[in-house]
């Protein structure tokens, strides 16, 4: 009996779950399979299809399980001299996944200047779409001495930083 490949739309029973790769009877298909839309001819660009959309499910799943830390220099009343773009995330995640992604792909109505948890979206297929959670902290230096101390101790590493050798006479 000839047979032919499919790709499941749906589950069917006895024959496999949806997205299967299976070989059944021409007649079959042809009658019954692909008319009740339980079933797609494989062809190129349909494996091709399929294998996109199974490496941006795996990209997806990676992606969301990643957590990152962006840090932003602030000034003294909070507010951020810099922002996090999606060119950033884009940046972070190639570095941190080695994924290739569009910056278009992110989903980011604005550049984010504000510190705390946020939440991108990622589109990486027309059906898949990636959540991306990310800390965002500000870059403030600790104070730990009084300002009088610290004005002081800047002079002591200038003086003995210049004083290299001593003069003989």
């Amino acid at each position: 009996m000839p047979l032919t490949e499919i790709i499941l739309t749906e589950n069917v029973p006895g024959l496999g779950a949806e997205a299967d790769l299976v070989k059944v009877r021409r007649g079959y298909a042809r009658n019954y399979l692909l008319p009740h839309g339980k079933a797609h001819e494989v062809t190129p660009a349909s494996l091709r299809e399929a294998r996109e959309l199974n490496e941006a499910e795996e990209l997806a799943r990676r992606i969301s399980k990643a957590r990152m830390l962006f840090t932003l220099e602030t000034g003294e009343t909070g507010k951020a001299f810099g922002s996090v773009t999606a060119q950033d995330i884009v940046n972070r995640l190639k570095n941190e996944l080695g994924a290739e992604i569009d910056r278009h792909k992110v989903v980011l109505e604005r550049p984010i200047k504000d510190t705390g948890e946020h939440e991108v979206a990622i589109k990486l297929h027309h059906n898949v779409a990636a959540q991306f959670v990310f800390q965002v902290k500000s870059a403030e230096e600790p104070k730990t001495e009084p300002v009088s101390a610290a004005a002081e101790e800047p002079e002591k590493k200038h003086r003995r930083f210049f004083k290299k050798r001593k003069e003989t006479k």
